[in-house]
């Protein structure tokens, strides 16, 4: 479990917000993959180490903008990790999130990363070595 950077709270039917506990995300190894899931997050320096730390293969990275990070500190972010293959989260869901998936993909590529746009429901299958 890693830390993450994004406010937490449930509003009830009265309107009354409470608090809902502190954001995480996860990195995951498994059959000779690492697998990391930065939950909602915004940007945080300790991204770095983390990516120094664990060989990252898969990131799973929001670019919603709005709650979490957007675009252009995804971009820094999967840069940060090291990921052999960034996709994109948390984005589309609702107006306020919009982005563009595909070109957020694009610039990945041309900072020397891969990246795979999913569509809801759509399965990825990854081998170890990638």
């Amino acid at each position: 479990m890693i830390q993450a950077f994004h406010s937490s709270g449930i509003t009830l039917e009265e309107g009354k917000v409470i608090y809902a506990g502190m954001p995480a995300g996860f990195i995951i190894r498994a059959e000779g993959l690492t697998v990391l899931h930065t939950g909602d997050t915004a940007l945080f320096g300790d991204m770095k180490m983390i990516g120094e730390r664990y060989p990252i293969d898969v990131a799973f990275i929001p670019i919603g903008g709005h709650y979490t990070m957007g675009p252009e500190d995804a971009l820094l972010a999967a840069k940060w990790f090291g990921a052999k293959l960034v996709i994109p989260v948390h984005y589309n869901s609702f107006p306020l999130i919009r982005q563009d998936a595909e070109a957020f993909v694009k610039k990945l590529e041309s900072q020397g990363q891969k990246g795979k746009v999913l569509a809801p429901g759509e399965k990825l299958e990854v081998q170890a070595g990638m």
